[in-house]
């Protein structure tokens, strides 16, 4: 196992360690929804712990930088900090998972929505999410001296051009290294956030190139249910 990370590491090898582990994301993901993992009458906790193991299994997963996130209905309103109750996924249900798998010391940091059943508000969501990614990184790539905090102002009105709430605290963050905290700290300007004033393309203090993560959190609050979606924003 090639575990050599930091400084040591030139900048097209943290690339493509970067874009590797959110390969194995999808994979894992993939074979999630192809194995029927996704499905009513289990609880959320139970899920994770599949995917877990599948995660395991399949890819040789030990570790997570960030805690293992299966939300389902009104649980899918709650921001990353928060800790609801275990919930048992019902029929006709929507949720979304959040998982930060760690490939050989590197980052992966990976979202997505499900649909248990065809409610159209709820699959009009789930296909919302991409979309409103796409735009936002777009916006990105058009804006070779965005902030952090600039970016978020956008996907929040993009959110609502669409119809729907931004239900996030922020809309992305730095990846890297595991564990990436040790780059850039807690500073807001390691987060796509208000107050994140420095643009986003820079080196970190150990003269690394930045790479960052942009996510997407659609809410539905009168209707009591929201998605998720996030992957690598800078890489392509």
């Amino acid at each position: 196992m090639d575990t050599v990370t930091g400084t040591d590491v030139d900048e097209n090898t943290r690339v493509s360690r970067l874009l590797d582990a959110q390969d194995k994301a999808s994979q894992l993901f993939d074979e999630v929804g192809r194995r029927g993992f996704v499905r009513a009458g289990i609880t959320e906790r139970a899920l994770s712990d599949e995917i877990r193991d599948l995660a395991r299994s399949m890819l040789g997963v030990t570790r997570h930088w960030h805690k293992r996130i299966v939300r389902a209905g009104e649980n899918t309103l709650a921001t990353y900090d928060a800790n609801p109750r275990d919930r048992v996924i019902a029929e006709d249900d929507i949720l979304f998972l959040d998982f930060g798998p760690i490939f050989e010391d590197w980052e992966a940091d990976f979202g997505r929505t499900f649909v248990v059943g065809d409610d159209p508000r709820k699959v009009a969501l789930c296909q919302a999410l991409p979309e409103v990614w796409a735009a936002g990184r777009e916006y990105f790539l058009t804006h070779p001296d965005v902030t952090g905090e600039e970016l978020f102002n956008h996907v929040v009105a993009l959110s609502k051009d669409r119809g729907w709430e931004f239900g996030g605290d922020i809309a992305g963050h730095l990846v890297g290294e595991f564990p990436h905290e040790k780059i850039a700290g807690d500073e807001i300007d390691s987060y796509v956030a208000p107050g994140s004033t420095l643009p986003m393309r820079r080196k970190d203090r150990s003269g690394r190139q930045c790479h960052w993560i942009l996510e997407v959190h659609l809410v539905d609050r009168e209707r009591g249910y929201g998605g998720f979606h996030e992957e690598l924003l800078d890489l392509p």
